[in-house]
Formats: structure tokens, C-alpha cells, sequence
């Protein structure tokens, strides 16, 4: 009643219902976040695959190109940015399996708190670097798409085609080291078990 001292009931845990609805809320958009995050890596490390196949046809083309007389132009350029983009497109996925190489050396000399703190600057340096280099390749894809620059090969592709490819894993690089990041201030796990035990073994 209105004017009334009683307190608002609270549950077992010391939580008044209303707070412990809004955590559950939490929750459950952090968990929805994290698997369109990883939906999202996940995208990016299949169009790496498909670069990679694009990759080895273009070289096999160009080799069977070379025996049989053929002119195929710009398989070379194709090819360069076919591996370009094999290798951005794969940076989120790659760091949250932990196939990025990390040294360990100094961790293991350190305390849980210097571990901790190591920990923290690393994430945060990476995050850094990861925002750079999204910021960068996105203002070189619109340059290019501005200027209308090509390639100054045989193909004579719009760059900022290829470059767009670039931009994407830089974004999700930038992307994933921030999720793992919040994790850490979370308490929640964002590296692979197959990732730890590999910094275990190294």
C-alpha cells in the first residue's frame, strides 16, 4: 500500500524479481550477440575457403594456360587477390580457435594478478589495432570506389572490389577481439578449450 515500509519481495539469491528478470534479459542478448557473432565469423572463414579454392584454380588454369598456348589475362592479379582475401576473411575465426601465435613465455613467469592484467593489455592492444585497421581498409575501399581506381594489370579490376573482401575481415577481426574482451569482463569463455590447451602445451 501506498506509504507502506514493506519491502519489495526478494528472491532466494538476495535479488529483488524485477532485477532478476533484467539479468536473465541480460543474459539471454549477450547470448543471442555472441551466436550471431560467431554466425558471422563463421560466414567469413567459409569465403576464405571458397578464396583459397579460387586461389588453386587460378594457379592450375594459369599452368595448363602456359602448356597449351592459351592467353588468359589477370589470372595472376585473381589469384593475388583471391590469397589477400583468404587471409583477412580467416583473422576472427583463426583467433577465436587460437591458431594465432601467441607467446606465453612471459604468463607463465607471472602471478594470477600479472597474468590478469597481461591478459587485459593484450586484448585491449589487439582491439586497438584491430579498430586501425578496420577504419583504414574502409576509407582505402572508398577511395577506390571514389576515384574509380583499377588495377593496373591485365585484368584492370575496380579495386575496391577486391578491397571490399579486406575490409569485411578487418571489421570482424576488430569485432571479435572486442567480444573476447567483454567475455573476459564477463567471466565468460570466447577462446576454444582446443585454444587453451594449445597455450598449455606451448
Amino acid at each position: 500500500t501506498p506509504g507502506s515500509d514493506v519491502a519489495p519481495p526478494r528472491s532466494a539469491f538476495g535479488a529483488s524479481p524485477s532485477r532478476g528478470r533484467h539479468q536473465r534479459a541480460g543474459r539471454a542478448g549477450s547470448a543471442v550477440a555472441a551466436g550471431l557473432l560467431s554466425a558471422f565469423y563463421d560466414g567469413l572463414l567459409l569465403l576464405a575457403c571458397l578464396s583459397m579454392a579460387t586461389t588453386l584454380v587460378t594457379i592450375l588454369l594459369g599452368i595448363v594456360g602456359r602448356q597449351a598456348g592459351w592467353d588468359i589475362p589477370g589470372l595472376d592479379a585473381y589469384a593475388g587477390y583471391s590469397i589477400a582475401a583468404a587471409l583477412f576473411l580467416a583473422l576472427p575465426a583463426t583467433l577465436r580457435h587460437g591458431d594465432h601465435i601467441r607467446v606465453t613465455l612471459v604468463l607463465q613467469k607471472l602471478g594470477p594478478r600479472g597474468r590478469n592484467a597481461l591478459e587485459y593489455w593484450a586484448l585491449l592492444a589487439g582491439l586497438v589495432l584491430g579498430c586501425y585497421m578496420a577504419w583504414f581498409a574502409g576509407r582505402l575501399v572508398w577511395g577506390s570506389y571514389v576515384t574509380h581506381d583499377v588495377s593496373t594489370g591485365a585484368d584492370a579490376t575496380p579495386l575496391w572490389m577486391p578491397q571490399v573482401l579486406m575490409a569485411l575481415g578487418c571489421i570482424g577481426f576488430a569485432l571479435s577481439f572486442a567480444e573476447a574482451l567483454l567475455a573476459r569482463l564477463q567471466g565468460r569463455r570466447f577462446f576454444d578449450e582446443a585454444a587453451d590447451e594449445l597455450a598449455r602445451v606451448e
